[in-house]
């Protein structure tokens, strides 16, 4: 694979190219990064911050609420899930309930619970379960299915 990287005139668009046989799924991921915002607006004692996405765990619905939790804070978003869930769509976070996104490159393991259920263990230590509804998606994304 050849990597050519070229200099823009000032006011010139960044563009990417992708010159392929076929799509691999190397690729797949690289075009996901790219596609990705790599920061979510959020809030912490009435500051807003710009939280790179990289540190996200998981972005919770409580009461209305959106909560976003990196390793060791909790985070205040202002968006409503879905609209965080259509700003993340084509990365590493997949909806695993009705209330809560994970950030896949956060997940240590997946094990199956009780009720058709399954728990993810983040690397952190936390344990989420994921809904019935949602665990095909998982599976498809761990190559479980």
């Amino acid at each position: 694979m050849k990597i050519v990287i070229e200099s823009l005139e000032v006011g010139e668009e960044e563009t990417i190219v992708f010159r392929v046989n076929g799509l691999t799924s190397k690729m797949s991921r690289i075009i996901d990064i790219l596609k990705n915002p790599d920061d979510l607006t959020v809030y912490e004692d009435n500051k807003a911050l710009l939280l790179s996405v990289l540190e996200i765990f998981y972005i919770e619905s409580v009461d209305l609420k959106t909560f976003v939790y990196a390793k060791d804070k909790v985070y205040l978003s202002k968006s409503k899930l879905y609209e965080v869930e259509e700003q993340l769509v084509d990365g590493d976070f997949l909806r695993v309930s009705k209330q809560i996104i994970v950030n896949l490159r956060k997940i240590k393991s997946v094990s199956p619970y009780d009720g058709g259920r399954f728990e993810a263990e983040m690397i952190n230590g936390e344990k989420i379960i994921i809904s019935r509804l949602y665990v095909p998606a998982v599976k498809r994304r761990f190559g479980l299915l």
